[in-house]
């Protein structure tokens, strides 16, 4: 497509998903509701800037159970909790809300139940990923860690017979594919989970960067660094073709000089990322000379989860809407 006008291509969908949206909601409504502080424990979703600005609102974001007060109230954040935080809270007589994921409740789930029936687990995902932890968590002497295809030649179990995959919900589906593809070539009778893990989001926004990398010269993803989607989807842009990819939290993190001589630029954000951070990236492109703006969709998304059960409760007692708010537009603070 000839075009005399410097051009962004605005990757659709973008921003945040369902899990994200209802986590925050959780928080805003609970602030609302009790009033501050209320503790989180570790941060709500991997967004720096959303992050902060629940915390100028009272929100107390710890990294322990421990570190919140006997009998205070605590929210547990999108990327889900292991079975023995859940009984560290119970011990503390803390009040507990549950903002994780549905879809990384589903894998939790899974886990329970392949671990009640006796397999070896393999879990692909990163190391020292909270979701990772809490899903290990359910059942730490059935799973292994499967930290990419370069692990598999590391892994053993009882039974080739009884093996089964699961997965991180934020992955890159190609990269997790490829290493589905390796354990299946060491262990020939390795179960698929019943259902895909990789959320339904973290799909959506790879293929719509797929689509864009090839004619875009420079690929800018909005996100933070703890984002795992995020990060995918630079590593996605730059293996679908992307002359460049950078990952920026905001808009005063891009770098005039990536842009020498470029004449179109993809844009994304990742799952946890609001839309007031993308448009200012667009604002600040504009003014580089990158006045047009083409929409490429590739999705339409329109799941919406229920705020968690024991904030729907309370909020129904006191006669306030507990039905979710549809995509947040949170105002961030700058940091």
């Amino acid at each position: 497509m000839a075009t005399s006008t410097k051009q962004i291509l605005l990757a659709a969908p973008r921003g945040y998903c369902a899990g994200v949206d209802r986590a925050i909601e959780a928080v805003e409504r609970a602030l609302e509701h009790y009033g501050p502080p209320v503790y989180v424990r570790n941060e709500i979703v991997h967004n720096k800037h959303v992050v902060a600005t629940l915390a100028e609102r009272g929100a107390v974001f710890v990294s322990e159970t421990e570190q919140v007060p006997e009998g205070a109230r605590v929210i547990f954040s999108a990327h889900g909790v292991s079975p023995a935080v859940r009984a560290e809270a119970a011990s503390r007589g803390l009040d507990t809300i549950d903002a994780t994921c549905p879809l990384v409740t589903k894998v939790h789930k899974e886990a329970v139940r392949f671990a009640r029936d006796d397999y070896d687990i393999l879990l692909i995902g990163h190391d020292g990923h909270e979701e990772v932890e809490g899903t290990a968590g359910e059942a730490p002497e059935h799973v292994q860690l499967v930290d990419g295809p370069d692990a598999v030649d590391q892994v053993t179990v009882r039974d080739p017979a009884k093996v089964v995959w699961l997965s991180q919900t934020t992955l890159s589906v190609d990269e997790t594919m490829t290493t589905v593809h390796r354990l299946r070539e060491k262990f020939p009778q390795l179960q698929d989970p019943p259902s895909d893990d990789i959320c339904y989001a973290t799909q959506n926004r790879q293929v719509a960067v797929k689509k864009i990398a090839p004619e875009v010269d420079v690929m800018i993803v909005v996100g933070s660094a703890n984002s795992s989607n995020s990060v995918r989807l630079v590593e996605v842009a730059l293996e679908a073709g992307a002359g460049s990819a950078h990952r920026v939290d905001a808009a005063g993190e891009l770098d005039r000089a990536w842009f020498d001589g470029a004449t179109r630029v993809g844009l994304s954000s990742g799952a946890s990322v609001p839309e007031i951070l993308v448009r200012e990236v667009v604002e600040r492109l504009g003014g580089w000379g990158f006045g047009e703006v083409v929409e490429v969709r590739t999705a339409t998304e329109d799941l919406m989860f229920s705020l968690p059960k024991e904030l729907r409760g309370e909020l129904k007692k006191a006669g306030q809407s507990a039905r979710p708010g549809g995509r947040r537009t949170l105002d961030v603070t700058p940091v």
